[in-house]
This record gives C-alpha cells, sequence and structure tokens, in this order.
C-alpha cells in the first residue's frame, strides 16, 4: 500500500513537471518569435515569472493531495488504536474507489468480525461462570505462579474472605493439604488427590487437583461433609446395636450354660436363673422392636394417617391409656390442660410418642411423685407437653437426647431397661407430622418435653369427621 501511495505522489511530480516544461516551452516559443525585438532582460525577467507560475501551481496541488492522503493515514491510525484499547465498534469512513479505500474496507471487516468473535467469548465465558456458579462444588483455577485465576461462587463463600483473580491463592486460603494439592498437580503434571477438613469448620472435602493446559491447575473441592457424618452415624448406630445385644446375650449364654452343666439343678437356683434370662430376653425384644420402629419412622416409605383431633382429648387418652404404668410406682399422672382445638396428627403415632415420654418420666421422675400431661394453643399449632419433677438433665445433655443410643447415665437406663430408641423416634415421629421437639431441664426441678403439631385451620374445623388422605411426610 506504502509503494502505491508513493508511485502514486511520484506520478503527480512528474505531471506537475511535464506541465511546467510545456508551459516552458510554449513561453520559449512565443519569446523566440519576440526575440528580435526584445531585450535579454526581459527576456530573462519572462522566464523567471513563466517559473515561479508553475511553481505556484504545482506546490498548492502537491500539498493538498498530500494533506488528503496523510488525514486518511491518520484516522486509520486513529482506528487501530481504538481497536488496540478494546473499542471494537470504531469503524472508518469509506471514500473513494482507490486502494486506500479498499484498505479501510478491510479494516473495517476485520473489526466487525474480531467484535462479533469477542461478543461470543464472551457470551461463552458468562455461560461457563453461570454454570460453574451454579455447580454444588467449590471450584478453582491457579495459574502456575499459585495466582488465583479464577473461583466459583461456592469457593468464594467457602474461603469466608474474597478470592480476588491476581492474588496468590495462600493469601486466601489456608488449608495446606488443598495447597498441596494445586502445587503438587502444577509441579508433576498429573492428578492430585486430597482431603481438606480446615478449610471450613466442622466441614471436610475432597479435592481434586488438576493440570491445566495452559499452565497452573485447577482444584475442584466436593462437601463429604453429610456423608462422613453419615459413615460415622451407620458405624456408631452398628456399634452401639452391637453392644447393647452383647450384655443380655452374654448373660443369657452364662445362665443357659450354667443350668446345662448343672446336672441336678436346685428348683430355686433355676427358677432364679431363668427370671434372669427372662428379663434379658425380653430386654433384646425390646430393643428389637425399638429398631424396627425407629427404621420404619426414618424411612422414605413412612407413611402417616393424619386426620383432625382435638387436643384435650388427645391428652386425657394418653392419661387414661398409660395410667396403668404409674400403678406401682407411687407417681401421679395428672392433667395440666389443654384447649379443644383440632390437630392434624396421626392417631397411633401420638399413642407411641405420649407412651414414650410418659414412660420416661416415671422411669428416671421416680422422686418428684408426679407427671404432668397437658398442652397450650400457639399461633398456627398446638404445643404439647409431658414434665416430671425428678432430678432433672444437665444442660450439656439437653441437645443430645434425641439421638439414638444417646444416654445420659448408662448404668441407669440399662437398670431402668432403657434402650436408648426412644426419643429418637418421638423426634422422627413429630419431624414427620410437620411439628419441633425439644427438652428444657433443670438440675434438681424435673424434665419437660416439649413438641408441637399444626393446628386445623378455621375454616376446615367443620369437615373435622372427614378423615384427610394418607400423607407420607418423613423428614427424618
Amino acid at each position: 500500500m506504502t509503494r502505491k501511495v508513493f508511485a502514486k505522489l511520484l506520478m503527480l511530480f512528474i505531471l506537475l513537471l511535464v506541465f511546467q516544461t510545456v508551459a516552458m516551452e510554449l513561453i520559449f516559443r512565443s519569446l523566440m518569435e519576440r526575440a528580435a525585438a526584445e531585450t535579454l532582460h526581459r527576456l530573462g525577467r519572462e522566464a523567471l515569472w513563466s517559473g515561479l507560475i508553475a511553481l505556484a501551481v504545482a506546490i498548492p496541488l502537491a500539498a493538498w493531495v498530500a494533506s488528503s492522503i496523510t488525514s486518511r493515514l491518520q484516522r486509520v491510525v486513529a482506528f487501530a488504536r481504538r481497536i488496540a484499547e478494546g473499542d471494537l465498534s470504531a469503524r472508518l469512513y469509506q471514500g473513494g474507489g482507490d486502494e486506500l479505500a479498499a484498505m479501510e474496507a478491510a479494516l473495517n471487516q476485520t473489526a466487525e468480525r474480531l467484535g462479533q468473535n469477542f461478543a461470543e467469548i464472551e457470551s461463552r465465558r458468562l455461560e461457563l461462570a453461570t454454570m460453574l456458579d451454579s455447580m454444588q462444588e467449590a471450584v478453582v483455577a491457579v495459574t502456575p505462579e499459585g495466582h488465583v485465576r479464577w473461583s466459583n461462587a461456592v469457593m468464594r463463600r467457602i474461603a469466608g474472605m474474597e478470592i480476588r483473580a491476581g492474588q496468590p491463592l495462600v493469601h486466601s486460603v489456608r488449608d495446606p493439604e488443598l495447597l498441596a494439592c494445586i502445587h503438587g498437580a502444577i509441579e508433576t503434571n498429573e492428578v492430585h488427590y486430597g482431603r481438606a477438613s480446615s478449610l471450613a469448620p466442622g466441614r471436610v472435602f475432597e479435592i481434586n487437583a488438576a493440570p491445566l493446559p495452559s499452565g497452573g491447575a485447577l482444584a475442584v473441592l466436593h462437601d463429604v461433609t453429610r456423608v462422613e457424618a453419615a459413615e460415622k452415624s451407620r458405624r456408631d448406630f452398628i456399634a452401639n446395636v452391637s453392644h447393647e445385644l452383647r450384655t443380655p446375650l452374654t448373660s443369657i449364654q452364662g445362665y443357659v450354660e450354667t443350668l446345662v452343666e448343672e446336672p441336678h439343678p436346685n428348683a430355686a437356683t433355676t427358677q432364679e436363673f431363668l427370671q434372669v434370662i427372662l428379663k434379658n430376653a425380653s430386654r433384646m425384644n425390646r430393643l428389637t422392636e425399638d429398631l424396627l420402629a425407629l427404621a420404619s419412622v426414618e424411612s422414605p416409605d413412612y407413611k402417616l394417617a393424619a386426620q383432625p383431633m382435638r387436643a384435650n382429648e388427645m391428652v386425657q387418652d394418653a392419661i387414661d391409656t398409660l395410667g396403668g404404668l404409674v400403678v406401682d410406682s407411687g407417681i401421679e399422672l395428672e392433667s395440666a390442660g389443654a384447649p379443644d382445638d383440632l390437630v392434624m396428627a396421626d392417631a397411633d403415632a401420638m399413642n407411641q410418642v405420649f407412651g414414650n415420654l410418659i414412660e420416661n418420666a416415671v422411669k428416671y421422675g421416680k422422686t418428684g411423685k408426679r407427671v404432668l400431661v397437658g398442652a397450650k394453643a400457639l399461633q398456627g399449632q398446638i404445643e404439647f407437653f409431658v414434665r416430671d419433677f425428678g432430678p432433672g438433665i444437665a444442660s450439656e445433655h439437653l441437645e443430645r437426647i434425641f439421638e439414638r443410643f444417646y444416654r445420659v447415665d448408662k448404668a441407669r437406663s440399662r437398670e431402668a431397661g432403657g434402650t436408648g430408641l426412644g426419643l429418637a423416634i418421638v423426634k422422627h415421629i413429630v419431624l414427620a407430622h410437620g411439628g419441633q421437639i425439644r427438652a428444657e431441664s433443670e438440675l434438681g426441678s424435673g424434665v419437660a418435653f416439649y413438641f408441637t403439631l399444626p393446628a386445623v385451620p378455621e375454616k376446615h374445623r367443620d369437615d373435622e369427621h372427614e378423615p384427610s388422605p394418607v400423607v407420607a411426610t418423613n423428614e427424618g
């Protein structure tokens, strides 16, 4: 292109020189015709003037052509600077049909294609960022120097502080296992695995750090906290069941072996041993029944036949049905009153809830000589309670007493014949009804268990005798 512009300018100057030469030729001929009458001085003067006139015409014309070409080249330079600065909307004005106009058209097409390509890249980048932000896993990309290249929203939330692109990852993340996996992936160009337990309090992450083709590494963190907790719960459950079964089985085996080895056992001794065997067998039977009940209420297929029931009738039925538990215990089972509001509840499940709570109160609150059962209306729900006046439970145990096999006093619980599953069963039944359960206690003042059930709205109270459909609402 530069050569063509230079050739044009050269041709222009040649034309100007030709013009000047022709003009001089015409003037010389005129002068020669008048040479006889003219003096040499006049001849030189006219030659000088003719040269000056030719230059006066040639110089402005050349300047105008050069200025026009320079202006168009300056626009091209300004256009290139705007493109370099990222302004892909810049365009050149196309005028004329020369080579510069063709160059301007080509540059405009290039800018348009660049704009389309960058728009497509940006759209894909935003789509990828949205997809990565919607992931449950935390993702962070790191440069070969260990600086953050990119991170998704989950990673920024887990880190507890803003992770900025371009800053060293170690400034935002201090977990040694994560940093070691990323460093290993960068150094060895191989995938590294690990477990991070100090990245967020109380959470465990599996790390998968893979090298990137352009250098650096990409780390993906999968939260396995729930999996770890479920696995630990499973191991603890198996260990607890094994322990609970081993104790009565050992006792039964010992007494049976004694009876078998004794050729002529004493009748009184035999009766005593059989009573012990029966007691341990009953304990194992209760444990088996509670395990089956717990498995049922924890199952996703657990169903409730919920129907409207009056709160005061539920409290009175519980007292009448379970009054036999306290006949020989010297404990008074009393009603603390309840509203006649309707609640949605499964009758058989509620019998199980009240049965477990009242049985616990009778076993562990004997010294209080009294157990109260009642209910009160709250906004949109009814709160039931079972309260004893025994020794109570220390505050550090209140949050855990609804766990499977958790016992405040293990020796006392086994002596009372408890399996450690009753409160766990109660909790899951209440949650399946859409309610909540809690315990309140002070040492020396007894324990009160509170659970809520959703109240029936006013507009449905006329339909209280119509059974509601069977629903499955297990939240355990």
